[in-house]
């Protein structure tokens, strides 16, 4: 069974940076990619980013978020990561990974996700001054 447990969030300064965790078990990751996305109030939910656990290979839904954030794992904590600088107000949200068996892009695989991947709980993120 795929489980994944978000953490690392937390209310933080317009410009103020964070680091989220996803710490993942029960399948096999080189089969899967590892997706974050976000949830703010009364919005829909939204891709952030996506990453192709066997070879590394991301994706950014917008250049704001490319420049910003960056996705990454650790091989051997099965663990992936949200690098979040310079973060704005509405970058406020509840951030949720998810996980899928990987198809032939990153980006494919990222853009259905969030309707049919395997989800964490969530981990709130709140940038206030």
């Amino acid at each position: 069974q795929v489980q994944l447990v978000e953490s690392g969030g937390g209310l933080v300064q317009p410009g103020g940076s964070l680091r989220l965790s996803c710490a993942a078990s029960g399948f096999t990751l080189d089969s899967y990619d590892i997706g974050w996305f976000r949830q703010a109030p009364g919005k829909e939910r939204e891709v952030v980013s996506c990453i192709r656990w066997s070879d590394g290979t991301t994706y950014y839904y917008t250049n704001s978020m490319k420049g910003r954030f960056t996705i990454s794992r650790d091989n051997a904590k099965n663990t992936v990561y949200l690098q979040m600088n310079m973060l704005k107000p509405e970058d406020t949200a509840v951030y949720y990974c998810a996980a899928r068996p990987k198809i032939l892009t990153v980006q494919a695989s990222c853009g259905v996700m969030k309707e049919r991947g395997s989800w964490g709980q969530g981990t709130q993120v709140t940038v206030s001054s």
